[in-house]
């Protein structure tokens, strides 16, 4: 039977074992990395142009990821400000052993929004 997912991922990746830390699992860092690229491609669709990240708020790392998971990068827009906006972002891992999608880790990203001069600029409704 085939697997249908409702959601779609930003951004979807096996980790290998270049990403691993000293207890054996995916570095953090690595996690954070790809966060920071998903939701960058979410922030440009929407802005329509280049953008920055400026904070990184309420991370969480729920379980560790391990080498060959199934690593999935969910974004969603939760705020549009004047010049900025948030991102949430969900990482899952489906494991070898298992069809069903783990969160493994969150956190919501925050980007401005650039003009040709790297200054921000008024985000369009």
């Amino acid at each position: 039977m085939e697997k249908i997912y409702k959601r779609q991922p930003t951004i979807r990746t096996l980790p290998k074992h270049s990403n691993i830390n000293s207890n054996g699992h995916i570095f953090g860092g690595w996690i954070l990395s790809q966060m920071d690229s998903a939701a960058g491609i979410e922030a440009i669709r929407r802005v329509g142009g280049p953008v920055a990240t400026v904070a990184i708020e309420a991370m969480k790392f729920h379980a560790p990821v391990n080498v060959g998971d199934w690593m999935s990068v969910y974004t969603d827009i939760t705020k549009v400000g004047t010049t900025s906006l948030t991102i949430h972002i969900e990482v899952t891992v489906v494991s070898r052993d298992t069809e069903d999608e783990t969160l493994v880790t969150e956190g919501d990203f925050i980007f401005v929004a650039l003009d040709e001069n790297h200054r921000p600029k008024k985000i369009d409704d």
